[in-house]
């Protein structure tokens, strides 16, 4: 890896971090791309430059994160069964699905058509949660199953996050807006788990790579989340359905040649 490398990762992740189209399967397929082997130290890379994202989210909410107890509450709730499950199977995740472009790009296809589909079936109810901090402690929970679906790489954290909360009658913004606030403990910890792990693969010149990433993605989240957000005042997530799967074919092609 070198700088221009960490640069390109870094803008990979934070453009699709909080958009539902897998920033995990952007990461390990733009990796393959660059010629970049799935080593160990790139699969951390990959998830530590994720606190760059998880600041400018804390940086853009810094009311809600620091002040708002009772969303606050609902994030921890929502939490709960993707810190058990992560946990449970962190080693499974990152030793064979982490390296699988199989597993990726075909999460990336079936999730594609699952999100057309749903956003064609799916009408927003009258009554429907517009603010946090009416969310149930249940909605809360189920929630956050939903997002623990997202530890198979290519599904997307924000996808399975957002369909979860219309499901359950979470207006769509509010949805898209717990989806960014519940990334926080969910990739802080994350992250946490792994450098507890292997930061003995990082030397001092790769820490450098890690800060150039982890700039380059809190600078491009704080774009994509402004994006997102203006961006479902007046559309469907239909487009992210129908690119997830072009580019599902193209990697599938790619990756056959």
């Amino acid at each position: 890896m070198d700088l221009f490398h960490a640069i390109i990762l870094g803008l990979v992740e934070g453009i699709t971090e909080f958009l539902p189209i897998s920033s995990t399967g952007h990461l390990m397929l733009s990796a393959r791309l660059l010629g970049l082997s799935q080593t160990d130290f790139l699969k951390s890379f990959e998830i530590a430059i994720q606190l760059g994202a998880i600041l400018a989210v804390v940086a853009l909410y810094a009311r809600t994160v620091f002040t708002n107890w009772e969303v606050i509450k609902r994030i921890i709730v929502a939490f709960i069964p993707t810190g058990i499950l992560g946990l449970l199977f962190y080693k499974i995740v990152k030793t064979y699905l982490l390296g699988s472009n199989a597993v990726v790009v075909w999460s990336l296809l079936i999730g594609g058509a699952i999100l057309i589909i749903f956003e064609l079936w799916h009408k927003e109810r009258e009554g429907s949660v517009k603010d946090l901090a009416e969310l149930t402690y249940p909605q809360a929970l189920l929630i956050g199953l939903f997002q623990s679906v997202a530890m198979v790489p290519g599904v997307s954290r924000a996808a399975a996050t957002i369909v979860g909360g219309l499901i359950l009658g979470v207006s769509r913004t509010a949805i898209v807006e717990f989806s960014f606030l519940l990334a926080i403990p969910t990739m802080a910890a994350a992250t946490a788990l792994d450098l507890f792990k292997n930061i003995s693969l990082f030397s001092a010149s790769q820490l450098d790579f890690l800060a150039v990433g982890f700039v380059t993605a809190f600078i491009a989240a704080i774009i994509a989340i402004k994006f997102l957000l203006k961006f479902i005042q007046n559309h469907t997530f239909i487009p992210f359905g129908i690119y997830r799967i072009i580019i599902a074919l193209i990697f599938l092609f790619i990756f056959t040649i």
